[in-house]
């Protein structure tokens, strides 16, 4: 399980260190792709293959889920991890995400998401504030 936030850094090679405690679950392959509010997802392999099938189950009449299923499979890249747990960020994907120097990565139980680190920070300071509204939303269902 993907749980905690940290602060790391990309290196002028556009590589990003994974945390430590994330390698392991991560393995030495995974998916990266776009994600939800301009931040990027990485997901281990298992875990993609769960999401494409869901995504695969989409009517592909509807707009939405075609245009869904577009950007989240059109965006995706196999990532190695190298012998110092180091991905390569593609360029699109750099660009989606705002990605610069600085970059906030939150284990999220079962997927890896990466933000610009001030995107974070300010999504994450609006959020707090709400924690209380949301958690009344969420209650209804069952949360």
């Amino acid at each position: 399980m993907f749980i905690g936030e940290y602060i790391y850094l990309i290196d002028e090679k556009k590589r990003l260190a994974i945390p430590s405690k994330f390698r392991k679950e991560l393995g030495k392959k995974a998916i990266i792709t776009r994600g939800l509010d301009n931040c990027l997802v990485v997901y281990p392999v298992s875990e993609w293959q769960k999401l494409t099938k869901k995504l695969e189950s989409l009517p592909n009449g509807q707009i939405d889920a075609r245009g869904f299923v577009r950007i989240m499979l059109s965006g995706a890249v196999d990532v190695q991890l190298d012998k110092l747990g180091r991905i390569l960020i593609p360029d699109y994907l750099k660009d989606y995400a705002s990605l610069k120097k600085e970059v906030a990565i939150l284990g999220l139980s079962n997927r890896i998401e990466i933000w610009n680190e001030e995107n974070w920070k300010n999504y994450k300071q609006k959020t707090e504030k709400e924690i209380g509204d949301m958690a009344s939303r969420l209650q209804q269902l069952g949360i």
